[in-house]
């Protein structure tokens, strides 16, 4: 395996947390860069360059000196933990030459007990934090996102119906026990360890029965159905490791004895 800079990183979040580095909110009105400065803030205390981050880009910060790449999930908790909506790209743990992590870190969804410092501005902590790999969350590496439209819709056939898709993943807290309150770093087996870091957890991951290849959406009925194909690496293991400092605990991570359905009540789960 290459270099890395996960196991600096992740360092800089646990040292930010315990020494009380709060994620400060810009506005009230916009939620989406809180913890994304948060961890920005980091990158730059390891002096590590990264290209500029915006709204609708994949990863949220791209390396320069590593070939590796970060996408951020702020969660409010409690709130929507065992899920979240990525509009841009579905999770994958390689990119456009790029290793993919994930960074997923809570913070209070109520945030009328933190100071308000005028114009909507307050400081709150992070209450826990997941940095994983991105194939923990989907191992594919070869879909290709595109968002594409078709036209003639419509009674005079001038409407354009476009076709935008939002993926819904499970988060690293529904997947994992003893994450929760806690800061831990989830690899692939195969990525070389670190002398800082004690192993609290193996984790495996296995290749569903069948894969969705496609899907029809009928206009008349509003029906939504699924294409499947047997998936020819069904039943395959995907084995992780989960890590903390050894300054942390050691308290033991584990995969939840069933993998979180997400259901959707107006779609195809």
């Amino acid at each position: 395996m290459t270099r890395t800079s996960c196991f600096d990183v992740f360092e800089q979040c646990v040292l930010a947390v315990q020494s009380g580095e709060l994620i400060e909110s810009i506005s009230s009105k916009d939620k989406e860069f809180h913890f994304q400065n948060w961890f920005q803030k980091r990158l730059q205390k390891l002096t590590i360059h990264y290209e500029g981050s915006g709204r609708n880009t994949y990863p949220d910060f791209c390396l320069v000196e590593y070939t590796e790449g970060y996408e951020i999930k702020g969660l409010a908790w409690p709130g929507r933990e065992k899920d979240y909506d990525s509009n841009s790209q579905v999770p994958t743990g390689y990119h456009n030459g790029r290793q993919i992590f994930y960074v997923f870190g809570r913070y209070p969804a109520d945030l009328t007990q933190f100071d308000d410092r005028g114009g909507g501005r307050r400081q709150y902590p992070v209450v826990d934090l997941v940095i994983c790999h991105g194939d923990f969350l989907n191992a594919d590496h070869n879909y290709v996102h595109k968002n594409k439209s078709v036209k003639g819709f419509g009674t005079y056939g001038d409407i354009m119906i476009r076709d935008r898709k939002m993926y819904v993943a499970p988060t690293p807290f529904a997947l994992t026990e003893g994450t929760t309150g806690l800061m831990t770093l989830i690899l692939p087996e195969n990525m070389s360890s670190d002398t800082r870091y004690q192993e609290v957890g193996r984790l495996t991951r296995v290749e569903t029965e069948s894969l969705v290849v496609g899907y029809t959406f009928d206009l008349r009925t509003n029906e939504l159905k699924a294409e499947r194909v047997p998936n020819p690496n069904a039943g395959s293991e995907h084995r992780f490791v989960a890590y903390r400092l050894i300054s942390q605990t050691s308290k033991e991570v584990s995969m939840v004895n069933k993998t979180p359905i997400i259901k959707e009540k107006n779609g195809v789960d």
